[in-house]
């Protein structure tokens, strides 16, 4: 009974085939994934640019307190030597 009523559906591939509109349900649907896979690439490389940007922030912020402890050391006197 339901296999029936599915090839009766006027949205069933048998009823695009007969009505000869095939190559719009396929245009359709390539349209889809291209869309789905647009957004993909699009979140894909706003991520990457976001980690690249937090790449970049840690290596200054790793300089930075190199820089800072190598400053420390060479302004204080050693301990012991007072």
């Amino acid at each position: 009974m339901a296999d029936e009523n599915l090839q009766n559906s006027p949205h069933s591939v048998e009823a695009f085939t007969a009505d000869g509109n095939m190559s719009d349900l396929t245009s359709l649907i390539q349209g889809v994934l291209q869309q789905t896979q647009d957004r993909f690439q699009h979140m894909s490389d706003q991520i990457i640019r976001r980690i690249d940007d937090m790449t970049q922030r840690i290596d200054d912020l790793e300089k930075n307190i190199s820089d800072l402890l190598q400053s420390n050391q060479v302004d204080q006197p050693p301990a012991g030597s007072n």
